[in-house]
């Protein structure tokens, strides 16, 4: 196995921003797209398409006026209520499912607040993992957080595999208004080492060719022994302190080895709109750049000892994304200025 990949297979270096710009992969996708038609039969539902000139953070103001007072008591709490800030790997911030409290066209326009928050030409694969998670979208549930279109607000939208937020910007300093999760688990609980079916392992696939770019050395700094617990809310919490953070310096990577991190850091952006996207890097960035990330990965948990790492972590002082690929995938993220 060799230690660095051949110069065939990195790319000349351009900037991340370049990147996002031009990637094949689909971050070219104008957040003012209008998004796909979320249903089982696109043909017949293609006239409800909304169009280009309503935003997701539009349409959440759409939503709320139309809401009725007894629709209010269940899904509308003030601005700072704290379970805004709640993320999860599994729950719902309300008790009553889309599908039982909303009338059709509402919960057309949740689909398509939803979608909007997403990159175009991965939304499929986005439905799919909810539809096998938790048999579509109308059996997850949302909450409106202070008053779309007069002031601060935000949206979320929260089930099995998915913490989703919308806010206009309400949140001030925070990627994608505050944590996110995002997960799925294809065919069954435990999923077979390659993970078949699962929308998110080429995230997984991405980090793992950071990991055999590294030399021996390397590796030993950046492979760890057990991956941190899953603690709801608290697995995000940022580590303000350098000496607390983990893993192998990026600033320490050869220049090959930043690329393969970039490609990283580009695959995990790739589901969301490229607004949200942008934001994220903005942070990210305004941090010491990508060079001051760390990359984990970790012994535990690794489904049929192949020594492809389920597990793995990107961190620095104002972000971290977190990949746990056993039983199934959980991706926490948090990204702050």
């Amino acid at each position: 196995m060799k230690n660095k990949p051949t110069n065939s297979v990195i790319k000349p270096r351009r900037t991340f921003l370049q990147k996002m710009a031009i990637t094949s992969v689909g971050l070219i996708a104008n957040a003012a797209s209008p998004s796909r038609v979320l249903g089982n039969s696109p043909k017949q539902e293609s006239k409800k398409i909304l169009g280009p000139k309503f935003s997701s953070e539009t349409l959440v103001t759409t939503l709320y006026q139309s809401l009725s007072d007894k629709q209010k008591t269940i899904v509308h709490f003030p601005f700072d209520h704290p379970l805004r800030s709640k993320v999860d790997n599994n729950w719902q911030i309300t008790p009553v499912k889309i599908k039982d409290l909303f009338t059709s066209d509402q919960q057309m326009m949740i689909k398509e607040i939803f979608g909007g928050l997403h990159n175009p030409e991965y939304l499929d694969k986005v439905m799919k993992h909810m539809q096998e998670d938790g048999n579509g979208i109308e059996n997850y549930t949302v909450a409106i957080f202070g008053l779309p279109g007069t002031g601060k607000f935000e949206f979320v939208l929260t089930g099995r595999h998915c913490t989703m937020r919308c806010d206009g910007d309400s949140v001030e300093g925070s990627a994608f208004g505050g944590p996110i999760f995002y997960g799925h688990a294809s065919q069954s609980f435990t999923e077979a080492p390659d993970h078949p079916g699962n929308v998110y392992w080429y995230q997984a696939k991405s980090a793992n060719q950071v990991f055999q770019a590294l030399d021996p050395k390397q590796r030993n700094i950046a492979l760890l022994k057990d991956a941190p617990a899953e603690q709801g809310t608290q697995t995000v919490k940022l580590r303000r302190g350098v000496s607390e953070l983990d893993g192998l310096p990026v600033a320490e990577m050869s220049s090959d080895q930043k690329d393969l991190v970039e490609k990283v850091l580009s695959d995990l952006l790739l589901p969301f709109r490229r607004k949200d996207a942008l934001e994220a890097l903005k942070y990210i960035k305004k941090n010491g750049g990508f060079r001051g990330l760390r990359m984990s990965f970790y012994k535990n948990d690794d489904l049929g000892n192949d020594g492809i790492w389920d597990m793995w972590k990107l961190e620095s002082n104002n972000m971290i994304w977190f990949f746990r690929g056993s039983p199934h995938v959980h991706v926490w993220v948090n990204v702050k200025a």
